[in-house]
């Protein structure tokens, strides 16, 4: 007999984070930190009413595919293609800070001694976790504020996908010292033949750009959008080794300038607004599991957390403002850049399984993944 148990999962799911979602905006903070204290909640840190099956982590995955992908199609091109060099300025700065940061925080905690190159390569993994970013909690909360275009959001979702970029390359340098089988170069040689790719889409999509606008009222323009969506993602993720969430965002920026854009955005925003995106952001607090974590360990995730967000916005704040940009804006930036999110979740997991992280440092990773994820949010309400 079938199990049709995730029925009322997502039942729960849909109307958990959109009660708490209408609470937390009435006490003026943004309705994804709801969201994602629904599912903390419902999950096996609170109650215990729903667990992470692999239906709602694949459900979850597509949410955030579609929300970097609306992203996309609300960024401003132009703004980005302005801005480039600040991007990147601000990615590579956003980069090395927490890097640093993170593998002093390890090191100078644990105490492991010079001599122990595993140890050694512990701390400095424990740097490259702290590199990542994950703007998809930043692109809810500027886009329930209004501020999702602009200079300051343009930057932040630019330095976003530099960023990703450059901690791949990071996070196979460090790989490589521990697995001998991991090549640095064919990494490099992948990045750089998704650049390739990706550029030749975008130059194709400007070409036939009036060709794509001739189906703007034609209902089946969406379906191969949506479709072409998820292909660029799977490829990106399978063939190049780059988030699948770049590759969405990068297509919904190149059809940005097109015709077709309002029409696709506001009938992927339905399906995305009602039932994707409010599991993606409940799975983020589903997994939350805290077992383990001692009191030592207890410490050294608050040590770690501060770590994680003052990196984040020194290292970014700092390179936008080498690039021009206001002591507000540069604090906006670093600020939009704090959340972790699942990307160094994903970058943990992978350390543990080759043998840079131990199972006690996975609940302090966890713990700073859902503090970052709800406090900037939070941070960016008040600054902005």
């Amino acid at each position: 007999m079938e199990n049709y148990g995730f029925l009322v999962s997502i039942a729960i799911i849909i109307l958990s984070t959109k009660l708490l979602g209408d609470l937390t905006k009435k006490v003026s903070m943004p309705q994804v930190v709801g969201a994602l204290l629904a599912g903390v909640l419902i999950g096996p840190t609170g109650f215990g009413i729903i667990a992470n099956t692999d239906f709602i982590a694949c459900t979850a995955e597509i949410g955030v595919i579609l929300l970097m992908f609306l992203a996309g199609l609300d960024t401003d091109i132009d703004e980005i293609k302005k801005n480039s060099v600040a991007c990147m300025v601000i990615a590579s700065v956003g980069v090395i800070v927490p890097l640093i940061g993170g593998t002093a925080c390890y090191y100078f905690y644990f105490e492991p001694g010079a001599d122990s190159f595993d140890e050694i390569l512990r701390a400095v993994f424990v740097g490259v976790v702290l590199t990542a970013t994950s703007v998809s909690i930043t692109v809810e909360a500027l886009r329930e504020m209004g501020k999702l275009e602009g200079k300051v959001g343009s930057a932040i979702l630019g330095a976003a996908v530099i960023d990703d970029i450059i901690g791949i390359i990071v996070l196979t340098v460090v790989s490589s010292l521990k697995n001998s089988d991991v090549s640095i170069g064919v990494v490099i040689l992948k990045v750089a033949a998704y650049i390739l790719v990706m550029a030749a889409l975008g130059f194709l999509m400007n070409k036939y750009k009036k060709i794509i606008d001739a189906n703007l009222k034609k209902q089946r323009i969406t379906t191969f959008v949506m479709a072409g969506c998820l292909l660029i993602a799977f490829a990106s993720e399978e063939f190049f080794g780059v988030a699948d969430i770049t590759g969405a965002y990068i297509l919904g920026l190149f059809l940005s300038k097109h015709e077709i854009k309002q029409e696709v955005a506001r009938k992927i925003s339905v399906p995305s607004y009602l039932f994707f995106s409010p599991v993606f952001f409940a799975s983020v607090g589903l997994k939350v599991e805290l077992e383990g974590l001692t009191g030592s360990m207890l410490i050294f995730s608050l040590l770690l957390l501060t770590v994680a967000i003052i990196t984040k916005v020194m290292g970014c704040g700092l390179g936008a403002k080498i690039c021009g940009f206001t002591n507000k804006e540069a604090i906006q930036v670093g600020a939009g850049m704090i959340s972790r999110g699942e990307v160094a979740l994903i970058v943990a997991q992978k350390g543990y399984a080759m043998g840079l992280m131990s199972a006690a440092l996975l609940p302090p990773v966890v713990l700073v993944v859902i503090a970052t994820t709800i406090i900037t949010p939070v941070i960016l309400k008040k600054i902005m």
